[in-house]
């Protein structure tokens, strides 16, 4: 059983898995990155200085005891948090669409088969059968 495993984990398509999951770690972050850090403050810029982050639907106000200390949490719905990940989607659906545009662009186009040379009409067929069958 110990055997199988290891042929089946040292099968090409297990390794090209692993690889394409830790890659596509790597990219989440450079994606997460460029989208958090420089779109975002764009967007926010545009939407004249807001910081979708920050927006906030609360519910319950924070209790704070007389020593500053926060004893109950504020309760607040973060809508903003929402709103940035529904960016965030846009953006990166965007340049992957026009990744996988460029991608297609790229390939060669195959090249259609050769239709195959024609063969004998049904007409040809049945003379030859015929021919066949005098003899």
């Amino acid at each position: 059983m110990l055997k199988e495993f290891r042929n089946f984990i040292m099968t090409g398509n297990v390794i090209d898995l692993a690889v394409a999951v830790i890659l596509a770690g790597a990219v989440g972050l450079v994606v997460n990155g460029f989208v958090s850090d420089i779109m975002m403050p764009i967007v926010g810029h545009f939407a004249g200085g807001v910081d979708f982050a920050d927006m906030k639907y609360i519910l319950d106000d924070a209790v704070v005891a007389e020593d500053g200390t926060v004893t109950t949490p504020e309760n607040a719905i973060m809508y903003g948090k929402w709103i940035n990940a529904i960016i965030n989607l846009i953006i990166v659906g965007f340049v992957l669409f026009m990744i996988v545009k460029a991608y297609n662009k790229t390939k060669k186009k195959k090249e259609e088969a050769p239709a195959p040379p024609p063969g004998p009409t049904q007409e040809e067929l049945l003379a030859e059968i015929r021919d066949l069958l005098k003899k």
